[in-house]
């Protein structure tokens, strides 16, 4: 199997694009309240210790959409990433 879009009918290239551009879209509208999302979760860090990483799983496993979950998943690896290269 070949992902090279090269390989593709030009409906099947046309369809990717369309859902590339879909996504891309939907991420510039949701990422700044993604953002603020992920910083409400990492801000419960400290009042729920050690259940934290467990109850942050089940605030993801909440959201809707799952393109909204996804990206506040993201956001809150980078942030806990940036927070533990700062230590």
């Amino acid at each position: 199997m070949s992902f090279n879009l090269a390989n593709r009918s030009f409906e099947e290239r046309a369809q990717i694009e369309g859902e590339k551009a879909r996504l891309f879209e939907y991420w510039q509208s949701n990422l700044g309240k993604a953002k603020a999302e992920a910083g409400r979760l990492i801000a419960e860090k400290s009042r729920r210790k050690g259940k934290w990483a467990e109850w942050v799983r089940a605030e993801l496993d909440a959201m809707t959409p799952a393109d909204f979950a996804n990206m506040v998943r993201s956001e809150v690896n980078k942030m806990m990433a940036a927070a533990n290269s700062n230590r």
